[in-house]
């Protein structure tokens, strides 16, 4: 570390672009460096993943670790990033580079925590509830902080944060974002607003919230995905069905499914745009109601019956939702009017199988960010060697241990399922932008063809030994 800038008894931190100065025994605004004793030290443990976790291991705090008095084998652990420091302003190594032999091989990790400003999240939300138009504003204490994007099967899908919310909209969205983006990766639970829409509570690996309500089920599938299922289900038991769903209504004895079971006409008309034989569109508006519509009876979907086309008194007619959440059994009357009728016993498990095909409802927070620019002259002394070399696979990139998808095409851009990484693993710095641990493997050979700093590999048992840049406190006690 550089010799530190001083005002009085405070201490200029260089570990972001804020430039803190840190009085004594305090922290810098993003809580992550202190000034102790007149030295600016990390305040965050670096943390060890334990390969054993199977059998019984566990995510080791580096600072003052308590190791069981056992005997510690460096082949059991992986350093990650979380508590390493920074390489801002990335003239200098990264703070941790380690050596480690695999299976005979020589392979060194590159550990740095990364200051992301081009960074987001992807939301993905089980329901087939509709949370509000695509291309809607979404909100968190007040100000915009992303949009509804394009739905997908069973799912609302939101695209929040991007440079654009933390940088371009003025410093209350700016910091609104970046707590946002950082709760949600830290898997909290977080309130959003959406224009036109609902409120919606979202944490990574829990039942979303829509409007108050815990969502439980996601659709087993579309209506007509449904029919196609347990169109066997049904055969013999009633003569017609219905399954509604606000993208594809389904009804049996149109269908496919049914025709091949030789499923006769009732003479059902359903309102709304036919696309092929009994699956039908736009059949309702969407909401909150029946399959993802805005309906709660769903007699309203249902128009005139006709006689010429099989439509008789008594005829019967199950309505269903996706989910199997929603229910009804109905019968024509002399005039050809379905009328309610209390459910018969034999058609109770067919709804109850629907319901079992449903997997649980969550909430997936997928962090999204670009691994690029100055950051990797922490690994390489020529940093596009890095990006070829990640792009090629020769490189690997977890954050905080956790394995990252890295997009084809141009630079370093990874997504990471944010429950594969350990508790608490993402921070913030107040510019504002993400700070997330970053970790990049290979092996020696290809780190030195790469223009790797070579000089400033280390082994795990000598980091164990002597710590890092921010002070010999950053570092294991082995007993």
């Amino acid at each position: 570390m550089t010799e530190p800038l001083r005002q009085g008894d405070k201490i200029r931190c260089d570990a972001c672009p804020v430039m803190c100065y840190v009085a004594p025994g305090k922290t810098g605004a993003c809580d992550r460096y202190a000034n102790l004793d007149g030295v600016i030290i990390r305040t965050d443990p670096l943390t060890l993943l334990d390969n054993r976790i199977a059998e019984g291991g566990q995510i080791k705090p580096f600072l003052k670790a308590d190791w069981d008095n056992k005997p510690f084998n460096c082949d059991d652990f992986q350093v990650t990033a979380m508590g390493a420091g920074t390489t801002y302003p990335d003239y200098k190594p990264a703070p941790f580079i380690v050596s480690k032999k695999i299976d005979g091989i020589d392979f060194v990790t590159v550990v740095s925590e990364a200051i992301f400003s081009y960074c987001g999240v992807k939301v993905k939300i089980d329901t087939d509830r509709h949370i509000g138009d695509e291309g809607s504003t979404v909100r968190y204490q007040g100000e915009a902080v992303g949009l509804v994007i394009t739905g997908e099967y069973g799912s609302q899908m939101l695209s929040l944060g991007g440079v654009d919310h933390l940088t371009g909209g003025g410093k209350a969205e700016g910091k609104s974002t970046c707590e946002a983006l950082m709760r949600l990766c830290n898997k909290e639970a977080v309130e959003l607003f959406i224009d036109g829409g609902s409120k919606v509570v979202v944490q990574a690996g829990k039942p979303p919230i829509v409007d108050e309500k815990v969502e439980e089920r996601m659709r087993v599938g579309c209506g007509s995905a449904t029919i196609g299922m347990f169109a066997s289900q049904w055969k013999g038991l009633v003569d017609e069905v219905v399954v509604v769903d606000d993208h594809i209504t389904g009804v049996v004895s149109e269908h496919q499914a049914g025709k091949v079971l030789g499923w006769e006409d009732t003479g059902i008309r359903v309102k709304g745009r036919r696309s092929t034989p009994g699956r039908y569109f736009e059949v309702a508006e969407p909401g909150l109601g029946w399959g993802g519509t805005n309906i709660e009876d769903p007699l309203t979907i249902l128009g005139d019956w006709n006689p010429k086309k099989g439509a008789r008194p008594g005829l019967s007619i199950l309505m269903v939702s996706t989910t199997g959440d929603q229910y009804g059994y109905y019968m024509l009357d002399e005039d050809l009017v379905p009328r309610k009728q209390a459910m018969p016993d034999t058609l109770i498990p067919s709804v109850e199988l629907i319901g079992e095909n449903c997997e649980p409802a969550l909430c997936t927070v997928m962090f999204m960010g670009g691994a690029g620019g100055s950051l990797r002259s922490g690994a390489t002394n020529n940093p596009v060697r890095l990006t070829r070399s990640v792009q090629a696979g020769t490189t690997t990139v977890t954050v905080g241990g956790a394995q990252a998808y890295v997009w084809p095409g141009g630079g370093i851009t990874i997504m990471v399922d944010v429950t594969a990484t350990p508790d608490m693993a993402f921070g913030y710095v107040p510019t504002p932008a993400i700070v997330a641990p970053l970790e990049f493997t290979t092996t020696l050979e290809e780190y030195e063809r790469l223009g790797g700093h070579r000089t400033s590999v280390r082994t795990l048992d000598d980091i164990l030994a002597k710590g890092g840049e921010y002070g010999s406190n950053v570092r294991a006690i082995q007993k």
